[in-house]
């Protein structure tokens, strides 16, 4: 389990913009609660927490749109 990724690590090699990636992670961790809520499942947890494990992980990526959100 890794603790508290860097936001430079989770958004290094392509350019990534920081404001994608609080926006990717808190939809992960929306789909996360609603899942584990329609499973009755009680998560061990935050779901914050386990959306940004995964992305940190590689199990879930995010992909800038076209047209730039923001300039690092």
């Amino acid at each position: 389990m890794m603790l508290y990724p860097s936001v430079g690590d989770l958004i290094e090699g392509e350019k990534k913009c920081r404001y994608s990636l609080v926006v990717a992670v808190a939809k992960r961790a929306r789909d996360i609660a609603h899942k584990a809520e329609e499973d009755g499942e009680k998560l061990e947890e935050k779901p914050i927490t386990l959306a940004i494990e995964s992305f940190a992980d590689g199990e879930a990526d995010f992909h800038e749109s076209d047209k730039p959100v923001c300039e690092d």
